[in-house]
């Protein structure tokens, strides 16, 4: 039996991502869908030759405050939220003129984008979205009869929806949890943003969202579902970085080629040539040189054996020279700032290595946030952004370091930061000669 669908007649679309917005409209008014809509969204669909009541006359209400008040009421809200199977809700609809909205099109003010792009204060804060969120909040909940769509992404599958004559309930409700999926991720960028600005490491609430980049083949291990995740921080790296060839990555791939990277990015690549090799998320050999080929025959030889299948991360651009050595044994991944076409070429004939590409190195002494689950909760701890650089070293032997033995404890402190705890790192000539992680 056909599941039975709701017939959308009237529809507000209020969006800040224009993309696909206008074939949207117009698809919806070939329906017979009135169209309702706000400030910008209503200009761009008047300028396609659409018939659109702006929302204002919709609620007799001018827009004021800077757009601040143009949606928060109660024609927009009750047409929202009005249980259409309740005589007393349907009665007090007609009382006060309020007409059922059966679609709701809204994506939210910018605010994570305008965030990432250092905007002052005064900008992010008129950049949070109130009116989205509240219209979206009630939507969702009134999904039984009101259809709401916060992606670009979800338009076709609407319309795909709309050729049986309307939206069924499991569409309705598979819209309505990923509305509040946005709302709730939305939200949290903005406590993360505030909690930023006021330094403050241990909030009452703390909450945690992200944007999907990616599905999966699997967890850790084979029976385990997962999938990647962004959260809009600009931090170079496995979320930034662009593959050039490979098949996808797993969730082990990304794990090692993070840790990988981070400990590459730990050496200044306008002093010196890094490369750090992981596997099973530790390092197995790391060490600096001249040129990122030298680097990596010194990285190499800590620990070849464990090299194989690894992960090989590079501080600088990757030129044919250094691809040509990494290429003699088998790798899983290689991350770095760039890669020159040559390298690419030689890459290019391992069809089951995968290059990556970030487009710059994160910063060792950035502020952020890790957490990892335990049961019942998070632990969350600010990331380890310690460099030895900015630590006053106490010399309590009798004979002082010679300038190569300082050389070395610094680098081996920078290699022992991404090895698990205890950590022991043997270091001589910018190079690892022995790694030990923790141990039972």
């Amino acid at each position: 039996m056909t599941e039975p669908t709701t017939k959308i007649t009237r529809a507000l679309l209020s969006v800040s991502n224009k993309s696909g917005l206008v074939d949207l409209a117009k698809a919806l008014a070939a329906r017979g869908v009135h169209l309702l809509s706000t400030g910008g969204t209503s200009a761009a669909l008047k300028a396609a030759g659409l018939a659109v009541t702006d929302v204002s006359e919709h609620t007799g209400f001018p827009e004021m405050m800077d757009g601040r008040l143009k949606t928060l009421h109660p024609k927009v809200h009750g047409g929202l939220l009005a249980r259409r199977d309740l005589s007393d809700h349907m009665q007090a609809a007609t009382q006060h003129g309020i007409g059922m909205i059966d679609l709701l099109v809204v994506n939210l003010y910018p605010f994570e984008e305008t965030v990432a792009k250092g905007a002052d204060y005064a900008t992010s804060v008129e950049n949070i979205d109130i009116g989205g969120p509240a219209m979206i909040r009630a939507a969702a909940k009134n999904h039984a009869a009101v259809t709401v769509v916060v992606d670009p992404a979800d338009y076709a599958a609407l319309l795909d929806e709309m050729e049986t004559g309307g939206t069924t309930l499991a569409f309705r409700q598979l819209m309505a949890a990923k509305a509040y999926a946005r709302t709730a991720a939305y939200d949290t960028a903005i406590s993360t943003w505030f909690m930023t600005v006021q330094s403050d490491t241990s909030p009452s609430y703390r909450t945690f969202g992200g944007t999907l980049k990616q599905e999966l083949r699997y967890g850790e291990n084979p029976h385990q579902w997962a999938a990647f995740y962004t959260n809009g921080d600009q931090r170079p790296g496995v979320a930034s970085a662009v593959q050039h060839q490979g098949k996808e990555l797993s969730y082990n791939n990304l794990n090692d080629t993070d840790a990988a990277f981070e400990c590459a990015a730990e050496f200044d690549a306008a002093k010196m040539a890094a490369v750090a090799i992981i596997k099973h998320a530790n390092p197995c050999g790391v060490a600096t040189a001249a040129t990122i080929r030298e680097a990596y025959l010194a990285a190499l030889k800590c620990d070849p054996v464990s090299a194989f299948g690894g992960i090989v991360a590079l501080n600088r651009e990757i030129d044919a020279e250094a691809a040509e050595e990494i290429t003699r044994i088998f790798t899983e991944v290689v991350i770095a700032p760039s890669a020159t076409e040559d390298a690419k070429r030689i890459f290019a004939a391992k069809k089951n290595l995968r290059l990556l590409t970030t487009g710059g190195l994160p910063d060792p002494r950035a502020k952020g946030v890790v957490a990892r689950s335990v049961s019942g909760g998070l632990l969350v701890q600010s990331r380890d952004n310690g460099v030895i650089d900015d630590v006053v070293l106490r010399v309590v032997t009798r004979r002082q370091p010679t300038a190569q033995e300082w050389d070395d404890l610094r680098f081996a402190f920078r290699v022992a930061k991404h090895v698990k705890s205890n950590a022991i790192v043997y270091a001589k000539d910018g190079a690892t000669v022995g790694i030990g992680a923790g141990q039972m």
